[in-house]
């Protein structure tokens, strides 16, 4: 039997609208993955922990207060300390294009925008995710 990608759907920061990540996480689950989703209000540390303890192949991130160049930077630094550096990091929300080569740099893989279908995403992440 083939292992399920293991998802950590996080929504970092004071950000209090997580529909979209709901969607995402649903989709991801009806795609066969296994989706766990931290609810709202996760700092940096919260969310790498979870990680490290679920044992996940893929962090997404959802923000769309724009603290996006904080916040992202910090999991995906946190991720390389404890060393899950492989771990494949995306994130949505409301980002900015000029953002998005900072936080491909810092070890962003994919970052999905408003009107991203949830096909593109699940796509993606069996694409891209290492096992």
């Amino acid at each position: 039997m083939e292992k399920k990608i293991r998802v950590l759907i996080a929504k970092p920061g004071l950000d209090g609208h997580d529909r979209g990540a709901k969607i995402v996480a649903r989709a991801l689950r009806d795609a066969g993955m296994e989706v766990i989703y931290t609810g709202l209000h996760q700092t940096a540390e919260m969310i790498v922990e979870t990680a490290v303890q679920e044992d996940v192949d893929v962090v997404g991130l959802s923000l769309l207060s724009g603290a996006h160049m904080t916040l992202f930077r910090d999991v995906t630094r946190l991720l390389k300390e404890k060393g899950m550096g492989d771990v494949l990091v995306v994130c949505g929300g409301i980002i900015p294009e000029e953002d998005v080569p900072v936080l491909k740099k810092a070890g962003i893989a994919g970052c999905f925008g408003p009107g991203t279908s949830c096909e593109e995403i699940v796509e993606f992440i069996k694409k891209n995710v290492k096992r």
